[in-house]
């Protein structure tokens, strides 16, 4: 499974929420903290369509968890799978 792979992405998470991981943390968290490898792994995984709506439906104080500069990276990359 992807999160047990990269389990220092997810050092924050208690053991037993480990594999309940929602689509929106999971995108976050790569996207915030994950190396470029690992982004392409989340992408076959999840299909770019999928990492698009998650990325784009954050809102408000979802949104505000992306670093800007990772924000803006990552809509100018999803923007075609929108």
């Amino acid at each position: 499974m992807f999160i047990d792979r990269h389990r220092s992405l997810f050092w924050y998470t208690p053991e037993e929420d480990k594999h309940c991981v929602s689509d929106d943390l999971l995108v976050e968290t790569v996207l915030n903290y994950g190396t470029l490898d690992d982004f392409r792994e989340l992408r076959t995984l999840m299909t770019p369509r999928r990492l698009a709506k998650v990325f784009f439906s954050a809102k408000g104080r979802k949104a505000g968890n992306y670093h800007p500069e990772i924000r803006n990276f990552f809509s100018l990359v999803l923007k075609p799978y929108a």
